[in-house]
Order: C-alpha cells, then sequence, then structure tokens
C-alpha cells in the first residue's frame, strides 16, 4: 500500500469511510426506524385495522397479568396489592395438598381427553364431508345449520338438553319408555356426565370449527385434483392424498393450541352440568376456582390455582411445538 499512489490512497480511504459510516450501529438503527414508519404509513388503514384486537388483548389480557402477584400474597381487598403479606409459595402448597386436587386434576384431564378424542376430529371430518358437496344452496343450509348451536349460550344448550333428559316429562325418557325400557336419571347419575358434557360440546361447536378447515381447502390448488383424476383417483382417494395433507399444518396449529387449554375447559358449561350428586367426577379447576375465590372470598388461593393452570397450558404448547418442529411441521412459532 505505501507504494501506491497518493490519489489512489485518498480513493481508498474514502471509500473505508464510507463502509464505516454504512455500519455504524447508530446510523443503522435511524434508517430502520424511517423504514418502519414508512411502511406504518403506508399501511396505516391495516394497523388502524387491527387496533381494536390490539387493544382488547393489552387491556384484557396482558394488563390484568399484574394481578398475578397476589398469587404470591396473602392478599386483603382493604391492603391491597401493595400492601398485603407476602407469603411465597404457600398457596401452591396448599392446592397440591388438598385432599380434592387429585380428584379435580383427574376430572379435568378426562374431560380434556373426550374433547380431543371426540370432539377434535369432528370439524375435520365436517368440513372434509362439506368440501365434498358440489350443491351451493344445499352447502350453504347444512353450515347455516350446523353454525347456529355456536350462538346460542351455554344456558340454552343446558336448558334444551335439560328438556330432554330430565326424568318427568324428558323426550329421551318418554322415548325410553314407549320402547319398554324403565327411566335413566341422565341429570343426577354420575356416568352420565360426561356423555353428556361431550355431547353438548359437539353439537354446539362442531360445526362452528368447521370454518377455519374449510378456509383451508379452499386454498388448495385445483390442478391437484384434475392431476389426481387423470391417474384414476376416486373421492375418497383426493381427499386421503390431497385434502388431507394439504390442510396438516392448519390441523397441527389448532391440536397445539387445543393442548394448551387442557386445563382450561371453561366454567360456564361444566357449573351448568354440576350438582351434588355428581360432584365426584364434574368438579374441574374452573369451577373449583370459581368456588374458593367467588364464594368464599379465598382470592390469593384462587389465582394460585389459576396461575398453576396457566403454566401448564404454556409448558404443553412449548413442549408440543417443539414435538411438531422436530417432525418437520412449522408450529405455531
Amino acid at each position: 500500500m505505501d507504494n501506491q499512489p497518493s490519489h489512489y490512497k485518498e480513493r481508498m480511504t474514502w471509500m473505508n469511510t464510507d463502509l464505516v459510516v454504512d455500519k455504524n450501529p447508530v446510523l443503522l438503527k435511524k434508517e430502520r426506524r424511517k423504514e418502519l414508519m414508512r411502511k406504518i404509513k403506508k399501511n396505516k388503514f391495516i394497523y388502524l385495522m387491527i387496533l381494536p384486537g390490539i387493544l382488547y388483548f393489552l387491556i384484557y389480557k396482558y394488563i390484568p397479568m399484574y394481578g398475578l402477584v397476589i398469587a404470591f400474597q396473602d392478599y386483603k381487598p382493604y391492603l391491597g396489592v401493595m400492601g398485603s403479606e407476602w407469603v411465597g409459595l404457600e398457596h401452591f402448597r396448599r392446592l397440591f395438598s388438598e385432599p380434592d386436587f387429585w380428584m379435580i386434576f383427574n376430572n379435568t384431564l378426562i374431560l380434556f381427553g373426550l374433547n380431543l378424542i371426540f370432539f377434535f376430529p369432528i370439524p375435520i371430518i365436517l368440513a372434509l364431508m362439506l368440501n365434498e358437496v358440489r350443491i351451493t344452496a344445499f352447502k350453504r343450509t347444512i353450515q347455516t345449520l350446523i353454525y347456529i348451536p355456536h350462538f346460542m349460550s351455554w344456558v340454552i344448550i343446558v336448558s334444551i338438553g335439560y328438556v330432554m333428559l330430565t326424568l318427568d316429562g324428558g323426550i329421551i325418557n318418554g322415548i325410553l319408555v314407549a320402547l319398554g325400557f324403565e327411566k335413566v336419571n341422565f341429570l343426577l347419575n354420575p356416568d352420565w356426565f360426561r356423555p353428556t358434557y361431550i355431547t353438548q360440546v359437539i353439537w354446539r361447536e362442531a360445526g362452528w370449527g368447521t370454518i377455519i378447515y374449510l378456509a383451508a381447502m379452499a386454498s388448495i390448488d385445483p390442478q391437484l385434483y384434475e392431476a389426481a383424476r387423470m391417474d384414476g383417483a376416486n373421492r375418497l382417494q383426493q381427499m386421503w392424498r390431497i385434502t388431507l395433507p394439504s390442510i396438516k399444518n392448519v390441523i397441527i396449529i389448532l391440536l397445539i393450541l387445543k393442548i394448551g387449554d387442557v386445563l382450561e375447559l371453561g366454567f360456564e358449561h361444566v357449573y351448568l352440568l354440576l350438582n351434588s350428586a355428581n360432584r365426584e367426577v364434574a368438579e374441574i379447576f374452573d369451577t373449583y376456582v370459581y368456588t374458593a375465590g367467588l364464594k368464599q372470598g379465598q382470592f390469593s388461593y384462587s389465582t394460585a390455582v389459576g396461575f398453576f393452570k396457566g403454566i401448564i397450558g404454556l409448558i404443553l404448547v412449548v413442549f408440543v411445538n417443539w414435538v411438531a418442529k422436530k417432525n418437520g411441521q412449522e408450529g405455531i412459532y
């Protein structure tokens, strides 16, 4: 370099200075910030459209997480969060030592298992069947009929179930008597709680669950079906070889999210079916939190129970997502 002409040295110095400036972290941050603002300005209407959703999750999901601190306190409403005594893991130790803990844990897992085995595949099967219907008017009519129960509250669903299953004038028991059988006390018999629960879940939610799968099927390239028909594949083979593999990623993502709700079965439905006769098989964490937290005023303890549910769900989501990625699937992140 020392043997080069002076003008050549000046040129190299100028180029090196440019390279240093280009790689300056401060300038890079400014450029990225400008690029970000440019994109926001360009897509401002899209961001405005998603703003209500962001505010919803921020206000009702993230800010309330601050209240989880009372799970580690002996919370007193009149003292507030800052003034309540810190007790550490005492409420968690109490939860695990409760006589009813394993009963509640077992009931919750069994109901979740029923959801996973019987309910989860139903929307996929319905979507596959609807996707094969070629008469548009008939397809839309069926879709409307199976969507309607989703818009009914659990109070209405359980009330309809009560009218059908009650001993005094129930439709099901009326049919049983007409066929020569004895009446069955479906509502107070613990053996019938779980079949009743999962049947009502399927009736209310199966149709609504088909929406995502039908949307995924609509994006499948029609040329794949044409090529399969040319190779002699029938409708069932096309469904098995093209439709299902094409929506596999959607199924896996929804399965991961479903597993994350392993201890979150929903309060209202189970609470409406719960009574003193079937408590041994019907009590779950959601109803237990309601009883301990609102009825008995044990706010810290019930928060600890909710915290435990959330941690278990998070661990399962991360684990199942890791398993999915290890097997070459996309996962949720």
